[in-house]
């Protein structure tokens, strides 16, 4: 058996002979980290996977998925209704954002329903978790704790105990012996994956890892662990806010895009059973640039504030256009449409555009909240206070239909508003028989909603 030196990007996991300054796949500086590869003879060392005969589709069983329920009701909604028997879940997220302490939430609410859990650190020491587990308040049950990075002894621990869940913090931090490369690269993070992943479906024990993100956002590499796992959730928010939305980004077992709403408080985090109030609940009454807009999450109906501030530039040659939640190339289209179909100028305006409360929103059903903002801080006219909007625009102008009407309207109503503009094509399609007691205008194109509002 023979050893060699490769040199392997840290950023896209590219592949080279010798080191170079600059990743000639990515484009990345100083990435590139030496590792000496064992050089395996030819069938030695291979998975063996059963059956080794092609099977006709009809002729494969069903295998029925068991779900374990979790403590935490919004975690279960996220998951697609629980966790699946040998699922791997991936939890990312910013460090500090809350990973560890929603993992030990989970692990203290299914040790006090009778469950064994295996919590293992590899960042932190055993009584630095009980400190957190006291204030969370943890308390008698079978959850276990091992502070260890070493993959073979972590195996070999949940081997022995047998748990009904176990958990992984984090998956940077475990090295097996096996590869002589250090702990956190990229070599590393997937063998240590691959070897978890393949002990969690042999036993049926769901798994947990928690992975940090790079730099460039992406989940501990180049997607090798997303991968790899059957669950990714993100777990993010701004450390200036208490909030953090929890929102899964792949799964096996159930739909995608759903989301979970928590505050951080002193005892942990805590669900938001309402993130529409929690999100208006300091909305400025009567003032300019002010629209609630009805946007969807998975399946949960959200209403949420955009905040429109146009104010005259000091720079004439080159005006600001600044988003914070929204996406900035979708925002500077909207003011170059408004500015050619509805006639107002932009050029000598530095436009600022937020989302309340930190929220971050891609769904293209905001808009029409998006213009009404724009247009209500340029003419310094507020809009009318229990007014919400949905609604696409296109770049003809045109008001285009959405998804779930209904459940927009229904969620605006229950927060006590009064009117909603929305596509006139939802409108139609909607029955009248199902519409709740609320107002509803419907506009086909970007100067009639103008018209009506204004």
């Amino acid at each position: 058996m023979k050893d060699k030196t490769v040199f392997i990007c840290q950023s896209c996991g590219a592949r080279a002979p010798k080191w170079m300054g600059r990743c000639s796949t990515c484009g990345e500086w100083n990435t590139l980290v030496e590792e000496i590869e064992e050089d395996i003879p030819a069938g030695a060392g291979g998975i063996t996977y059963a059956p080794t005969e092609p099977v006709l589709y009809k002729d494969i069983q069903d295998i029925p998925r068991q779900r374990i329920a979790i403590g935490i009701e919004d975690v279960n909604k996220v998951l697609g209704g629980g966790l699946v028997a040998g699922s791997l879940v991936l939890v990312g997220g910013e460090p500090g954002i809350g990973k560890s302490t929603l993992l030990l939430q989970v692990a203290r609410d299914m040790a006090a329903e009778g469950a064994s859990v295996l919590y293992v650190s590899g960042e932190e020491s055993l009584e630095q978790i009980k400190l957190r587990g006291d204030r969370l308040g943890v308390r008698d049950g079978r959850l276990f704790l091992l502070a260890e990075t070493n993959l073979e002894r972590i195996l070999a621990q949940a081997e022995r105990l047998a748990p009904k869940i176990l958990v992984v913090d984090s998956i940077q931090t475990v090295f097996s012996a096996k590869m002589t490369s250090g702990p956190g690269t990229i070599s590393q993070v997937r063998e240590a994956a691959n070897q978890i992943f393949r002990f969690a479906k042999t036993r049926q024990i769901p798994t947990f890892l928690v992975g940090h993100i790079t730099k460039d956002g992406s989940l501990a590499g180049p997607k090798s662990l997303e991968h790899i796992v059957d669950v990714v959730l993100l777990f993010e928010g701004e450390r200036d806010h208490s909030h953090r939305v929890l929102r899964a980004m792949k799964n096996r077992f159930g739909p995608v895009s759903e989301l979970a709403v928590f505050e951080m408080t002193a005892s942990g985090l805590q669900p938001i059973l309402n993130p529409s109030a929690f999100f208006l609940r300091e909305r400025p009454r009567d003032e300019a640039g002010s629209a609630v807009v009805c946007t969807v999450k998975g399946t949960r109906p959200l209403l949420a504030e955009i905040q429109a501030l146009v104010s005259s530039t000091l720079f004439t040659g080159n005006p600001r256009r600044m988003t914070i939640g929204l996406d900035h190339y979708r925002a500077a289209m909207l003011l170059a449409l408004v500015e050619k179909k509805a006639g107002y100028s932009f050029a000598g305006e530095d436009i600022y555009l937020n989302v309340a409360g930190g929220m971050s929103i891609e769904e293209p059903a905001v808009d029409l909240g998006v213009v009404m903002a724009v247009v209500s801080s340029l003419k310094n006219m507020p809009l009318p206070q229990d007014m919400a909007f949905f609604g696409e625009v296109g770049l003809s102008g045109e008001i285009r239909s959405v998804s779930q009407p209904l459940v927009r309207i229904k969620e605006a109503q229950a927060l006590g508003f009064g009117t909603i503009l929305l596509p006139a094509g939802n409108l139609a399609a909607l029955d009248r028989k199902e519409l709740p007691d609320i107002e509803c205008w419907g506009v086909k194109t970007v100067r009639e909603a103008l018209q009506r509002v204004f």
